[in-house]
């Protein structure tokens, strides 16, 4: 699954750190996720979706 969080995290200027202590993951999970090595849990895509304000679709692309 592909994904646009790299992109929504520098346009918000957050480095990987902030990000993932904002969504209580370790700064692996970012890094993992970012180059779609993992896919997140629901609930965690859903956390990420509204911290940025944006539909989950829009952050995840199948």
């Amino acid at each position: 699954m592909e994904n646009g969080l790299k992109e929504l995290r520098l346009a918000r200027n957050l480095t990987q750190e902030e990000l993932a202590r904002t969504l209580d993951v370790t700064r692996q999970t970012i890094i993992a996720i970012e180059n779609n090595k993992y896919d997140p849990t629901l609930r965690l895509a859903l956390k990420i979706a509204r911290f940025f304000g944006v539909h989950v679709e829009d952050v995840f692309k199948a």
